[in-house]
């Protein structure tokens, strides 16, 4: 609601004087609002990050951005973050190749290139689909990812129950989410959750349920890789795997 002009804030007077003609229950009201402004022009609002590792990935190579995999997470979200805003955590929902073992190799090193920035890796699970061809016989395993989204709306609703932020940024472009950043949204009106949609990755429904939405682009992508060689806490150095150079 627009605020009349005669409600504007003003410095409180000083001690003793009460303006000619202005009641004291309306000073008192003014000077509220002229310590709340400043109190929320003061804040830092909690932001945590809820990433779909899958959604992410899959955005990145259908753009052919191959060679952003090597790719900081951390330092991609603080990358949008203002100046009244705080980074608290980055939760990233993913799952363990485990068909593959050349794949495994290289998703291990940067799960652990993740964690070496402070990213807490949530796993679902990879459930094998076995797949026949009629006209020639052969088959062949589909993987297909399970709980990853349950996972990620389960941490969103539960983290804004327990007040653990005031923004929520969720990054993927998956429709099954909707329900539960709606419910945020609605239910909990001092938070917000905002939606960064990865390459190729915009969905209307997720439009029309969030705060605000970011499109993150090749740019950004490729401004945040992580250098070549990155050394873990304990002295191991992992290193970008060729494949993604």
């Amino acid at each position: 609601m627009k605020q009349d002009s005669s409600e504007k804030v003003n410095a409180p007077p000083r001690w003793g004087i009460i303006p000619k003609m202005l009641s004291l229950e309306k000073f008192l009201y003014k000077d509220t609002i002229h310590w709340r402004n400043k109190f929320m022009k003061d804040k830092k609002y909690r932001v945590k990050a809820y990433v779909d590792g899958s959604n992410l990935y899959f955005g990145m190579i259908d753009a052919g951005f191959r060679n952003c995999k090597w790719l900081n997470v951390d330092k991609l979200i603080r990358s949008f973050l203002r100046s009244n805003q705080e980074l608290v955590e980055i939760k990233y929902f993913t799952s363990r190749i485990t068909h593959n073992p050349p794949k495994q190799k290289r998703q291990t090193t940067y799960l652990e290139a993740l964690e070496s920035t402070g990213v807490n890796l949530i796993y679902g699970s990879y459930q094998a689909k076995f797949t026949d061809c009629r006209k020639c016989g052969n088959s062949w395993i589909i993987p297909n990812e399970k709980m990853t989204d349950v996972n990620l709306a389960t941490h969103l609703l539960m983290d804004a129950f327990q007040d653990q932020y005031d923004i929520a940024i969720v990054v993927s472009g998956d429709s099954d989410f909707v329900p539960c950043i709606q419910s945020v949204n609605e239910h909990f009106l001092d938070k917000s959750v905002v939606v960064f949609f990865p390459p190729l990755r915009r969905n209307e429904s997720v439009v029309s349920v969030a705060r605000a939405f970011q499109m993150i682009g090749r740019k950004k992508l490729v401004e945040n890789q992580f250098p070549l060689h990155v050394r873990k806490e304990d002295g191991f150095v992992l290193e970008r795997p060729d494949e993604w150079s």
